[in-house]
C-alpha cells in the first residue's frame, strides 16, 4: 500500500487560527478528527499524525502534516518529512487557501506555480512542482478594486474569516476532505475529473 503525505499550510499559534491563510490547517484538522488518527505530535518542524484513512475506494494510508515554522518557510517540513517517509512529489498533496478562486470555491490541480502564495513557493523550491494541491478559494478583498497594483495582500489573508461566513467555511472544510480522499483514491487526474465541476459553496 503507497502512502501519501497530505501537507495543510497555515501559520502556527492562536491568533492565526481563524485567519483565511490557515483554512489549509483545518482541512488537515478535519481530516484527522473524521478518521480517529492519533494526536498531533512535533516532528522535523512540523506537527504530523498518520495511519489509514478511509477513501471511497477503501482505506490508505496517510501521513498528515502541519508544518509549523510560517507559511514561508513550509517546504522544509514538508520536504523533511518527505524524505523521512520515502514519499515521491507525486505522492503530496497540498491543501491552501487560493485568492485567485473566489470564496466558496474549492478545486483540484496538478502541478503548476506559486501564484505569489508564499507556502507555495518554498514548497516549490525544496521539492519541485510536480505534487497535487487542493485550492481552497478565498476570494481578493472586495475594498481593492480589481487590477490594482499592490493592495494588502497579507492583510486579507491574515484576517479572520467574519463570523457570518462560518457555514461556508465548514462546506469549505468538508468539500476539502472529500477532495484529498478522492485524490488518495484514485490519484489526482480522476479526481479533478470528479469533483472539479462542483458549484459555488457560498450563498448566491
Amino acid at each position: 500500500m503507497s502512502r501519501w503525505l497530505v501537507a495543510g499550510l497555515g501559520n502556527p499559534g492562536s491568533k492565526y487560527e481563524r485567519n483565511r491563510h490557515n483554512i489549509g490547517f483545518r482541512v488537515v484538522d478535519e481530516l484527522a478528527r473524521r478518521h480517529g488518527l492519533p494526536g498531533w505530535s512535533r516532528k522535523l518542524g512540523g506537527d504530523t499524525t498518520s495511519g489509514l484513512v478511509q477513501t471511497p475506494k477503501g482505506r490508505e494510508q496517510a501521513v498528515l502534516l502541519k508544518p509549523m515554522e510560517f507559511m514561508n518557510l513550509s517546504g522544509f517540513a514538508v520536504q523533511r518529512l518527505a524524505q523521512f517517509h520515502k514519499i515521491e512529489p507525486e505522492k503530496i498533496l497540498v491543501v491552501h487557501d487560493e485568492l485567485d478562486l473566489p470564496f466558496g470555491v474549492v478545486r483540484l490541480k496538478s502541478g503548476g506555480g506559486h501564484g505569489g502564495h508564499n507556502g507555495l513557493r518554498s514548497i516549490i523550491e525544496q521539492l519541485g512542482n510536480k505534487f497535487a494541491r487542493v485550492r481552497m478559494g478565498i476570494g481578493r478583498d472586495p475594498n481593492v478594486p480589481p487590477g490594482k497594483a499592490g493592495g494588502d495582500t497579507a492583510g486579507w489573508v491574515l484576517s479572520d474569516f467574519p463570523a457570518a461566513t462560518a457555514p461556508t467555511v465548514e462546506a469549505m472544510v468538508a468539500a476539502g476532505c472529500e477532495d484529498v480522499l478522492a485524490v488518495l483514491a484514485a490519484g489526482i487526474t480522476t479526481a479533478m475529473n470528479q469533483h472539479n465541476n462542483r458549484p459555488t459553496l457560498a450563498p448566491a
